[in-house]
């Protein structure tokens, strides 16, 4: 084989191994949402949604406190619209237990909101599951105190 044909071969092997590295190349773990969670230390309920969260691809860093409340403060979180954890994700509050497709749904459409909250802990939700469900609702929220329905369970 003369050496014109063993370059042009040469380069179209290169060029298919970097193509091919780069079309299969894996998420890496900077494409993954980071969460902080806060919440207590002996909340089985919270543990569970933090689960969820990581079977979900989110990178989780959870702070326990025993009182939360100066965090919901911080974060602007009602009394009214509490629940037993607080999240925080690209900005954004998640307070209680919002499903993880909410939560992603909040991250793409970026509505201009402080965050999104299931008040309470009702029975049904994630993290909250057993042996019936019952009907909620996910808010939207701000620091005015402006509430709207976000979507319906």
């Amino acid at each position: 084989m003369n050496r014109v044909w063993k370059i042009i071969l040469l380069t179209a092997f290169t060029s298919l191994f970097v193509i091919g590295a780069v079309s299969v190349r894996p998420e890496s773990s900077s494409d993954a949402k980071t969460v902080t969670v806060y919440k207590t230390p002996t909340c089985g309920c919270c543990k569970k949604w933090v689960g969820l969260l990581e079977k979900n691809g989110f990178q989780v860093t959870v702070y326990d406190l025993s009182d939360l409340t100066q965090i919901k403060t911080e974060y602007g979180v009602p009394q009214t619209l509490a629940s037993c954890h607080t999240a925080i994700v690209d900005g954004y509050v998640v307070e209680g237990h919002v499903p993880i497709y909410v939560i992603q749904k909040m991250l793409k459409e970026k509505p201009k909101v402080t965050g999104i909250t299931v008040p309470g802990m009702p029975m049904g939700s994630p993290g909250m599951e057993g042996d019936y469900s019952e009907p909620y609702d996910v808010l939207t929220f701000d620091r005015q105190g402006n509430t709207k329905v976000y979507t319906s369970h």
